[in-house]
């Protein structure tokens, strides 16, 4: 039979070699996309082992479609416990998903992840999530003409239609939000407002003598602040713990500021140096040379973009006057630290739709929004 007609098979991922096809197979969908940044390798198997805490909380089963003997599609599919302790117990989600455009695939691929959910009792499917809301998330539908930030997502156009071929519906969309270093400027009524509220409100970096504690100081600040958002699912102190090893190695500490009133901490924010500028040559790889790659850009050359994955006001400030200053001194702090840095522009992602407070003092400031990720829903 010739392979462009064979059946399409969706087997499911039981052994390493398996997970290596998986975790391989986006670097020869995107090969001719020149906006496509392959993700280490090394750490997209470690983000998928026992070995990261969110592990704990969420179980996941992963699929790989084939023609022949040729991969031509992925999706994974997960159960969040501490989601359905929120949400429902009958949620779950999807993630991962690559594919060639072709219905048969996608359809192959959907129905095998939403079989094995409805066993672990979903009624509900939503996603894309890599493992939950707190990575990856988000399906591409527009901003295709440039390359994703770290730890966000890329995929071809048609997705979008793909699924909604198969009944899937818009939940929600998240931005992301441009701005150049040289165009962060505050309006004069906005330079009024913090200036008031300046004496009462001490921003402060990172105390790195006191690293474990303060990592555990922005999850209480996050949890809070973004405890009433759609999908909210809260950081646990093993995953916060985690995620500040690796900001140690990653965020320089005038990256990462705290703002405190009455000397308690209400608010911070975090930029990260943009490793997808230092990754983007490595094609996946490390070895043999790529970590000399990675550590001279980040070390030494440094990245001329940076992005904030990480923000939180706490829900006492968010609709008081001082919740817009808190952000605005926050952003403000960075400015110096990029400029000195050389960093030319930062994006701020991702942010709800919904949320209007925050894309208001974005877009004051001079930001714009230019890239849009769908998450998607679907009664099953």
């Amino acid at each position: 039979m010739n392979k462009m007609h064979s059946p399409i098979v969706t087997e499911i991922v039981k052994s390493r070699s398996d997970l290596n096809i998986f975790i391989a197979l986006p670097g020869a969908l995107y090969k001719d996309d020149p906006h496509w940044v392959e993700p280490l390798h090394l750490e997209r198997r470690e983000h998928l082992s026992g070995k990261n805490p969110t592990s704990l909380h969420v179980t996941w089963q992963a699929w790989v479609a084939k023609r022949g003997d040729v991969p031509v599609g992925r999706i994974m599919a997960q159960i969040d416990t501490l989601h359905r302790e929120l949400h429902g117990a009958d949620t779950g989600h999807f993630g991962m998903l690559d594919a060639i455009d072709d219905a048969e695939v996608f359809q192959s691929l959907m129905t095998a992840a939403e079989a094995w959910l409805r066993e672990h009792g979903a009624r509900q499917i939503t996603g894309p999530f890599t493992l939950n809301i707190n990575q990856e998330s988000g399906l591409l539908v527009e901003g295709f003409d440039t390359p994703p930030s770290a730890f966000m997502n890329h995929n071809h156009p048609y997705y979008s239609a793909q699924l909604t071929a198969l009944r899937y519906q818009r939940a929600m969309d998240l931005l992301a939000y441009w701005m150049r270093t040289d165009e962060l400027n505050f309006p004069a009524p906005l330079q009024r407002m913090m200036d008031r509220e300046r004496g009462r409100i001490r921003i402060r970096t990172l105390d790195r003598s006191r690293f474990e504690a303060e990592m555990q100081t922005l999850r209480g600040i996050f949890n809070d602040a973004w405890a009433k958002n759609w999908g909210f699912v809260p950081f646990t102190e093993k995953e916060f713990s985690e995620l500040g090893a690796q900001m140690k190695m990653l965020v320089p500490e005038d990256l990462i500021y705290i703002a405190e009133i009455n000397h308690q901490p209400c608010a911070f924010i975090v930029a990260m140096p943009n490793i997808h500028e230092a990754i983007a040559p490595l094609k996946g790889r490390l070895l043999p040379f790529g970590w000399l790659r990675l550590l001279w850009k980040l070390k030494v050359s440094g990245t001329r973009t940076a992005r904030v994955p990480l923000m939180g006001v706490r829900q006492q400030y968010q609709f008081s006057r001082q919740g817009p200053v808190l952000a605005l001194l926050l952003i403000e702090a960075l400015k110096q630290p990029f400029v000195r840095r050389k960093i030319d522009a930062l994006e701020m992602s991702w942010i709800l739709e919904t949320n209007t407070g925050m894309r208001t003092i974005l877009e004051r400031i001079g930001a714009v929004a230019y890239k849009r990720y769908r998450l998607y829903e679907k009664h099953i």
